[in-house]
């Protein structure tokens, strides 16, 4: 399968503890939507032929744009790709966007145009949280939102952050009811994190707010998977939560390590060997696409680097890390380094080998589940000569 992220860059106002690339100034957005669709056009043969079979509208704010300037683009994947007939078609939303104007006829005409699945920025229920984040939403609308949004489509995730300074045990847990309260199959959520030039962190520096605990950040990781865990979610990937039949196809594809065109300013792609990314500027990429060039760079994984990234992608999973695909894939002596590196972990409980079919997998126990990504780390391979 290949899929197909479209980064829209806008937003109608600037989040706190956001460093995704994004404009606040809708000035030149047909400028960007005519970008977007010639980029469309220009890398057309680097699926291969494959099918299509996610397309994903992240951003920014994919919701600052109409149903019908989303079609163009649609349109345009369409133009030039094999799409499946039962593709998943997800758009990123904010709750105001969605309820502005007339929400029934939005999310009518979401549908209209092949949208399946919605992707809502709800972040937190609480007033508080809300504008200490500086979300352009309130907690009365993050309601209406999703009562709305229920009546029309049954594919839905909510995004949650925890870890928010002020954030008790309770209002989280409270946070998480009242989104499984409107039948939500689908759940985001992620520790607040402190980016660098964010406001956030201007903020924290100088005192105005608390700096995120990593204590509470763990605790209330582990009521998110105690609660979900009790209404059937599975827990797929780190901070992902899907009943049965709703995992993100779009991003279990991404850690999965399979083939993704990314469109848009800073939207990376990946082919299997090669990682690519354009440029993180709304008028240079214009520019560059006005003159038919592609505003982008490439570089060519090595063995190591792939071998780090499945890693770093298959402990966040249930599938794991596979023993034997290492061994196939990258030669024994990086399957034997993994393993040796990994007893230490195994013997203090954080990770265990599984077999299943057959193969052998490396997994995070659910003691080691949070630590994912810095199991990860220990277990780079940075000296191992490749052969």
């Amino acid at each position: 399968m290949a899929g197909i992220y479209i980064h829209i860059p806008f937003c109608r106002q600037a989040c706190h503890y956001c460093d995704f690339h994004f404009s606040t100034s809708m000035k030149h957005k047909e400028e960007m939507i005519e970008a977007l669709m010639t980029e469309i056009a220009l890398r057309k043969d680097e699926m291969n032929g494959e099918i299509v079979e996610t397309i994903y509208f992240g951003g920014g704010t994919p919701s600052r744009l109409s149903p019908q300037e989303l079609e163009q683009i649609i349109g345009e994947v369409y133009k030039h790709h094999a799409v499946a007939e039962a593709i998943e078609l997800t758009i990123e939303v904010n709750p105001d966007d969605l309820i502005e104007g007339d929400p029934d006829k939005l999310l009518q005409e979401y549908k209209a145009i092949g949208v399946n699945r919605l992707s809502i920025g709800i972040q937190s229920f609480r007033e508080e949280d809300l504008k200490l984040m500086n979300r352009a939403h309130n907690a009365g609308e993050a309601l209406k939102c999703l009562e709305t949004a229920t009546k029309y489509f049954d594919n839905i995730s909510v995004d949650l952050i925890y870890g928010i300074p002020g954030l008790s045990d309770e209002a989280w847990k409270q946070n998480i009811e009242t989104a499984l309260s409107f039948g939500i199959p689908h759940i985001s959520s992620y520790a607040l994190t402190v980016e660098p030039k964010t406001a956030l962190e201007h903020f924290i520096k100088k005192g105005v707010i608390d700096d995120p605990s990593d204590d509470q950040a763990a605790r209330q990781f582990d009521i998110l998977v105690e609660a979900l865990g009790k209404h059937g979610f599975v827990h797929y990937e780190l901070s992902n939560f899907g009943n049965p039949g709703y995992f993100s196809i779009n991003n279990s594809a991404y850690w999965q390590g399979k083939k993704y065109l990314g469109i848009g300013p800073s939207a990376h792609s990946y082919d299997g060997t090669t990682r690519s990314w354009n440029i993180a500027s709304n008028p240079k990429y214009i520019k560059s696409l006005q003159q038919g060039e592609l505003p982008l760079e490439r570089e060519t994984l090595t063995m190591k680097d792939r071998y780090n990234e499945y890693l770093m992608t298959g402990l966040r999973t249930i599938w794991g890390v596979s023993i034997d695909r290492i061994r196939s894939e990258f030669g024994p002596a990086f399957s034997d380094h993994l393993l040796e590196q990994s007893q230490a972990h195994i013997r203090e409980g954080y990770l265990k080998l599984e077999e299943d079919e057959g193969e052998t997998l490396l997994k995070t126990t659910a003691k080691g589940k949070f630590l994912a990504d810095g199991l990860a780390s220990d277990l780079f391979l940075l000296n191992l000569q490749e052969s």
